[in-house]
């Protein structure tokens, strides 16, 4: 009687690859984005850098109220004493023109408030758009179409002129950055309503949701724990690209005159102050700007990055690649066949023709022994056994 032999274990599934869950794919479609990888490094340092702005401020020795009169020829129209727009250890980005208040200072914490406003106007956005969008699409025909309707007009309102409407009649007192963000939130939320909406309509097709629905789930159950949660990929993806348009509206009010109030710095009131200052003292309005402007950026190729890692169908195209290179590669598997290697020609050789049926050369060469010549089409394999026959 044999002896039962141990049972061998069974080999370990790939928990990188097989089991790799959602947020793993994620993370490893966008680390195969270096521009996206770039923009992610970029926009963490502003964040650093503007919740950190008291920190280099103080190690700086200033802040940004502080008037300093003596920095600035006054017979000149106020223009900052030095070069460079009073560049120096005390003033690391210099001085600002007329009034003589730190530059560095100022630009810090103007982050803060252009973020900051960004953000929470961002996150206003999406809690409107996704309770009227679930809503609307998870309701009766007739709450369908009336918050339909109502986010049809919202999408049709001008942003800018409804904000500076809304802006000029609210009293002073209320603090600037809060209305500015709950404007931009409440007025700029129409466009993902229609997303959601279009998303839920989609999902709720879906067999699992049908299976929620005749288990005897409450809506409010169904949206939570089924619906919500295949919202997120479209929901972050948007939000990404919600971010520097929101700081440029910010900055446009501002500009304008109606956003952020003195003395609370913003990149937006800097370039309004600056818009006379640009040949006598340049860092004042190129400062701002560039902040500006790498901001923007930097969340614009972030959040094209996140849609582009979200998005099941870029897998194969980040893998084999979508330029000139990956086109060729794709040509090349298809005229090649499977194990057949390219032969090497020689200099100044024609190259030989592919292999044909009945071709004495390639039977020699799979046949033939080593150093004999190819015997030519339709000859006897063996001249002695056709002499003796």
């Amino acid at each position: 009687m044999s002896e039962a032999l141990p049972a061998s274990p069974a080999p370990a599934a790939d928990s990188s690859v097989a089991g790799a869950s959602g947020a793993r794919q994620f993370w490893r479609r966008l680390r195969a984005q270096r521009a996206a990888l770039v923009a992610a490094a970029v926009v963490a340092l502003l964040v650093l850098i503007a919740l950190a702005a008291p920190l280099l401020t103080a190690i700086e020795g200033q802040d940004p109220t502080t008037y300093h009169p003596s920095l600035v020829d006054s017979a000149r129209g106020g223009v900052p004493v030095g070069a460079l727009g009073g560049i120096g250890a005390d003033h690391w980005l210099g001085v600002e023109p007329q009034t003589g208040r730190d530059l560095f200072a100022r630009l810090v914490y103007g982050a803060r408030v252009s973020l900051g406003v960004a953000l929470a106007a961002t996150l206003v956005q999406v809690l409107i758009a996704v309770v009227v969008g679930v809503s609307a699409a998870l309701g009766n025909r007739w709450v369908d179409q009336v918050l339909s309707r109502i986010t049809e007009i919202i999408v049709a309102l001008p942003l800018m002129i409804m904000s500076l409407a809304l802006l000029a009649v609210v009293p002073g007192s209320f603090p600037r950055p809060v209305l500015v963000a709950l404007v931009i939130g409440l007025i700029a939320w129409g466009t993902l309503a229609k997303i959601v909406r279009a998303q839920t309509l989609t999902l709720k097709q879906l067999d699992y949701v049908a299976a929620a629905r005749l288990s005897g789930w409450s809506t409010w159950r169904i949206a939570r724990r089924d619906l919500l949660p295949g919202l997120a990929a479209p929901l972050i993806t948007y939000s990404a690209l919600l971010v520097p348009a929101n700081i440029g509206v910010e900055a446009a009010l501002s500009f304008l005159g109606v956003g952020v109030k003195p003395p609370t710095p913003s990149w937006g009131q800097m370039l309004t102050a600056a818009d006379v200052w640009y040949q006598a003292a340049p860092q004042y309005l190129l400062l701002p700007a560039g902040a500006l402007f790498v901001t923007v950026l930097a969340l614009t190729v972030l959040g094209d990055g996140v849609r582009t890692a979200l998005d099941p169908r870029a897998a194969s195209r980040l893998r084999v690649g979508t330029g000139r290179r990956g086109e060729a590669r794709a040509d090349a598997s298809v005229d090649t066949p499977t194990g057949d290697v390219p032969r090497q020609v020689a200099p100044g050789t024609d190259p030989l023709p592919q292999s044909e049926p009945g071709d004495g050369t390639n039977e020699a060469g799979r046949q033939g022994e080593p150093g004999t010549e190819p015997l030519p089409q339709g000859a006897p394999a063996d001249g002695k056994k056709e002499a003796t026959a």
